[in-house]
């Protein structure tokens, strides 16, 4: 049997001095002859140098012609292949006249063979044990002419795919990261990992790679895997790992890669730091407060020390350590530590914020008109605060103080102080300052401008509010129409309108819980008699001229009359002369002047 890549043709001629419809079955292979045994008749072949090669890939439909001109005198054609051992083995039979086609019982060729009129033969689904060489032969009666054929068959890899991953590297340590399969090639392939798409090639203690191969025994195909053990650092976070399979295939060579795999990458923690939770730009008093203390390593430590102001043992616990309802005296600085390694510490100051109000007095407070009462609202802090006094809701541009109290200083007082850059820390007092007084009564009196009436006012001043009360010295009758103003400040009065027609004496009485204070005034009816007098003699006068007055303007008419009627007499008797009307005329002008 020939093996290998040969030149592409090799034309067989045998002649034999006898006539054979075989060829021979025991040959001896020499470069250029062959000798065979046939009955005592030597046959002698010929060798022109060359080889045919058909690829063909798993599965698909191998297709050998017969590259051989079919001669005039053709008897039949035949297909055969070679065993290892070089022994023929006739798979295939075709007769010229008959047309018919033969297929030897060849039990791994069954139902697979197909010999057209031409001699090409078809082998389906190719396997890898159909690597062989084919040889067509087309026999005469005188003449047997053969072409081999060399079969070669091609398996694509499956994609090479990263298994037995490991679930984590640990720095500085040689450790299996995984296998890397690639199943169902033919022929085997190579395999190559990458780091980040550059080639890992094998070097002491750091890279190792272990390349195995197996062949099914059935299909004959290979499964490839390489074994990477890494020695991984803290620059292979997040650094993918590929790897490829090549191989060769009917048009050459080709790679085939894997998808990527990332690892987790665990090294030791090299620094700790602590963090407030949650982050706020200033705690106050009854914040709750938590401190997470973390490492940087991988896997984090699950576990610290925290060390609190003043306590020298730190308190075991997971990452955080919570303080409720903190006070003032929580200030300080706060640390955490490994459990395993208490140098490597961290720490942070916590300042505690508080706020004081003190208001003094507080409360409702009662003081007494013209008191003095003195006020302060002292603030203790741990900064800086600002202070706002406020007066019934309004604010007031400074703190208030009473050397002496006015009504109008009652009210409700409030100080309020905050702390600008602690959020939701405010304070604030009150107080509520009642100002008393016994009733203070001031009358007085208005005139009306016609005379006919006099306005009195009382004017009260006091608190609580004192109740007004009008009444007539003599006859003793309390007056109750009367009209009064609001109540301000302690103060409001009460009027009375009256036109008196003899003198009289008002009282007005004010009264509180504190006292019942008197006052009184004299109001003369003479000044207003007088002026009623002046005003009816000023009306009779007014009354006598005006019929004065008609009675000349009766007697001016009546002779006016009686002049105008004698005059018309005089007209109607001299009509006729105009120069005595005109004249007549005149003279009654005159005399009417």
């Amino acid at each position: 049997m020939f093996y290998g890549h040969l030149p592409e043709i090799v034309y067989v001629r045998i002649t034999c001095v006898k006539k054979f419809f075989s060829f021979c079955a025991h040959c001896i292979v020499f470069p250029l002859i062959l000798l065979c045994n046939l009955s005592n008749s030597a046959v002698f072949l010929t060798f022109g140098l060359g080889w045919y090669t058909v690829n063909s890939a798993y599965g698909d439909t191998i297709i050998m012609p017969c590259r051989l001109d079919v001669p005039q005198n053709l008897m039949f054609g035949k297909w055969k292949y070679e065993k290892p051992d070089g022994s023929p083995v006739f798979i295939a039979f075709r007769s010229s006249t008959k047309k018919s086609v033969q297929y030897d019982d060849v039990p791994e060729y069954k139902d697979r063979l197909s010999l057209s009129e031409n001699y090409t033969l078809s082998i389906s689904n190719a396997r890898i044990s159909d690597e062989k060489r084919f040889v067509c032969m087309l026999v005469t009666e005188d003449n047997v002419f053969e072409a081999p054929t060399i079969v070669k068959v091609f398996k694509q890899p499956s994609k090479p795919e990263i298994v037995s991953k490991a679930l984590f590297l640990e720095t500085e340590q040689l450790k299996k990261l995984g296998d890397c399969i690639s199943e169902d090639s033919y022929p085997d392939g190579n395999i190559t990992w990458y780091r980040n798409g550059k080639v890992l090639h094998p070097l002491e203690g750091a890279v190792v790679i272990i390349f195995k191969k197996e062949m099914d025994p059935v299909t004959q195909l290979y499964t490839m895997t390489s074994t990477l053990e890494y020695k991984t650092s803290k620059a292979d976070i997040q650094m993918p790992f590929t790897c490829s399979v090549t191989y060769y295939g009917p048009s050459g060579q080709k790679t085939v890669y894997s998808d990527q795999a990332v690892f987790d990458i665990y090294y030791p923690t090299e620094q700790v730091t602590i963090q407030v939770l949650p982050p706020k730009n200033a705690i106050k008093e009854g914040d709750n407060i938590t401190l997470k203390c973390l490492g940087n390593g991988n896997p984090p430590p699950e576990e610290f020390l925290f060390y609190l102001p003043g306590q020298p043992e730190g308190i075991r616990s997971s990452n955080t350590y919570t303080l409720t309802d903190v006070r003032r005296n929580a200030t300080g600085d706060y640390k955490c530590s490994l459990i395993d390694k208490k140098s490597m510490i961290a720490s942070t100051t916590i300042t505690v914020h508080y706020l004081d109000l003190s208001l003094n007095p507080s409360g409702e407070v009662t003081r007494q008109i013209g008191d003095a009462l003195p006020v302060s609202c002292t603030i203790s802090a741990s900064r800086n605060a600002t202070v706002v006094w406020m007066k019934d809701n309004i604010r007031l541009r400074s703190s208030p103080s009473f050397s002496s109290l006015h009504y109008q200083d009652a009210g409700n007082y409030v100080c309020e102080t905050a702390l600008q850059e602690v959020e939701g820390l405010k304070k604030r007092e009150s107080l509520t300052l009642i100002v008393e007084g016994k009733p203070q009564i001031k009358m007085t009196k208005k005139t009306d401008p016609s005379g006919l009436s006099k306005t009195i006012i009382c004017h009260v001043e006091g608190f609580p509010k004192p109740a007004i009360q009008w009444t007539i010295t003599g006859s003793g009758s309390v007056i109750n129409q009367t009209e009064e103003s609001p109540y301000i400040n302690g103060r409001y009065y009460s009027k009375i309108i009256i036109s008196p027609e003899e003198n009289v004496t008002l009282t007005c009485t004010a009264e509180n819980q504190l006292e019942r204070t008197v006052n009184s005034l004299n109001v003369s009816a003479n000044e207003n008699r007088e002026k009623v007098n002046d005003q009816a003699k000023l009306i009779v006068g007014i009354v006598v001229g005006l019929l004065l007055a008609a009675l000349v303007a009766g007697v001016v008419y009546w002779l006016y009359m009686k002049k105008s009627k004698t005059a018309s007499k005089h007209v109607n008797k001299d009509l006729g002369n105009i120069e005595e009307n005109k004249k007549l005329e005149e003279n009654n002008h005159k005399t009417e002047a």
